[in-house]
């Protein structure tokens, strides 16, 4: 089975990283706009750096500040949270032929660290699951390796973010960078016309249900953006897109 040591010297640790490096500015810009976001809300400095090295789920943070600074119920605070996140639960379907093989300690590091770009990085380079034990050496070390850069990028900035918030001139507007960190990251995911299609219905409904208390229009939006493509997804030229 492999070793720490092994993953981080196969040549593929490092090809993950050189890939992840055109998008970690991106995700460090949002990173740093959470970190500040975060203290300004009024969290401690103790709980700020937890809740970035423990939840480390940019969207599910931002959607939780507010509910927390106006003392929301810990059940509302806790559903928008999962509501938020959960498209990790279709991307550890996808991942689990790539990863049952692994010994627990490694499905739980790896459970922590993909997130969004690390998941869509790593299928993109591998379409199927290892057959053998140098595939699966040669995909441990890819994924771990992107992942190894999108976690640094995003702790890094989260921390220097919660550090320095008091600190960061206002007319620097981090906020507005962070949007445009996260509209890049979520343009990069637009692949097909029925993401693309879901990305436009989850904005619109968003800005429609926006009046809605403690940010529940973000739960709104999921919820349209998932009902309208499992019933786009059974028209024939969505099918076939998906499919593909």
């Amino acid at each position: 089975m492999s070793s720490l040591r092994q993953v981080v010297r196969h040549p593929e640790f490092r090809l993950g990283m050189r890939d992840m490096l055109s998008v970690a500015p991106g995700l460090a810009a949002w990173g740093m706009m959470t970190g500040v976001a975060m203290v300004k809300s009024g969290m401690s400095l103790f709980e700020s750096i937890a809740m970035t090295l423990l939840v480390y789920a940019g969207s599910s943070q931002l959607a939780a500040i507010p509910l927390i600074a106006a003392g929301a119920p810990v059940l509302v605070i806790w559903a928008t949270g999962f509501c938020v996140n959960l498209r990790f639960v279709v991307f550890s379907a996808h991942m689990r032929p790539y990863l049952m093989h692994l010994p627990r300690r490694w499905r739980l590091l790896a459970g922590y660290v993909t997130a969004d770009i690390s998941y869509v990085m790593f299928t993109r380079r591998f379409h199927q699951p290892p057959q053998t034990a140098a595939e699966r050496q040669t995909q441990l070390a890819y994924l771990m390796g992107g992942c190894a850069t999108n976690w640094s990028s995003w702790q890094v900035a989260s921390l220097l973010g919660i550090f320095l918030a008091h600190s960061v001139p206002a007319h620097w507007g981090l906020g507005f960078a962070g949007i445009l960190a996260l509209l890049g990251v979520g343009c990069s995911l637009a692949s097909s016309r029925l993401r693309i299609v879901s990305a436009g219905v989850a904005g619109a409904a968003a800005v429609a249900a926006f009046a809605m208390p403690f940010k529940l229009n973000i739960v709104v939006a999921i919820a349209a953006a998932v009902a309208l493509c499992l019933l786009l997804e059974k028209t024939s030229p969505f099918r076939r897109e998906a499919t593909r």
